[in-house]
C-alpha cells in the first residue's frame, strides 16, 4: 500500500481554483505552521478580492482592502490545521484527476485528498461539504513576509464595530466560510 506523507510541510503556498456550488474562486493560500497562521487571498469570479487571515488561537479576519473597508471577525474553538492533519486517513487506491494519476485518501467526514503519484504534490481536494479545490501551484517552504499577515486597523476598535454592522458582502462569505477555512482545524478534521 502507498504511504501518505507522515507530515505535511510547515510552510507552503498553494494557488487553487475552487468551485463551491457553482461559485468560482481563485485562492492563494499561505500556510505558516511555525507562526500559527494561515492566509487565503480570494478572488471571486467577477467579484471582490477578499482576504481571510486565520490564527491558531481561533481568530479569523475576513476583509477587503478596497474603499469599502469591510471586515468581519470570526472566532472558532480551534486553530489552523496541524501539519499531520491527514493522520488516520484511509488509502482508497489510484485515480486519474485533472490529468494526473493520483493516490487518493479519505478522511471520514472531512476530505478526499488526491496527490500526484510521481511528485506527491496535492492535485485535488473534495470536502464533505461539496467544496472542490483544483490545485494549480504548490510550493513547499514558501514564506509570506510578516507585514502581509496584519489585518487592517479598521478590523479593530469602534470603527470595526461600525464596519461589522454594515459588511453585507462579507456576510455571505463568513456565513458559508467555504473559501478559506481549508486549513482550519475542526472536529471533523481531527
Amino acid at each position: 500500500m502507498t504511504q501518505l506523507q507522515q507530515h505535511g510541510p510547515t510552510n507552503s503556498t498553494l494557488l487553487f481554483m475552487n468551485n463551491s456550488k457553482g461559485a468560482l474562486q481563485i485562492v492563494d493560500l499561505w500556510y505558516d505552521w511555525p507562526n500559527g497562521r494561515n492566509f487565503n487571498i480570494i478572488q471571486s469570479q467577477l467579484g471582490k478580492l477578499t482576504y481571510d487571515l486565520e490564527w491558531d488561537n481561533g481568530t479569523s479576519f475576513i476583509y477587503t482592502l478596497d474603499a469599502n473597508r469591510e471586515c468581519k471577525t470570526l472566532h472558532f474553538p480551534v486553530g489552523i490545521l496541524r501539519p499531520n492533519w491527514l493522520d488516520g486517513a484511509t488509502y482508497l487506491g489510484q485515480r486519474h484527476v485533472d490529468g494526473f494519476l493520483c493516490n487518493v485518501w479519505e478522511k471520514v467526514d472531512f476530505i478526499w485528498y488526491y496527490e500526484d503519484v510521481l511528485t506527491k504534490r496535492p492535485v485535488h481536494w473534495v470536502f464533505y461539504t461539496g467544496f472542490n479545490a483544483h490545485v494549480m501551484t504548490f510550493e513547499v517552504g514558501a514564506v509570506l513576509g510578516d507585514a502581509k499577515w496584519e489585518a487592517p486597523v479598521y478590523c479593530f476598535g469602534e470603527e470595526a464595530e461600525a464596519e461589522r454592522n454594515r459588511s453585507s458582502v462579507l456576510e455571505s462569505m463568513a456565513s458559508h466560510h467555504s473559501h478559506g477555512s481549508l486549513m482550519r482545524a475542526g472536529s471533523r478534521a481531527t
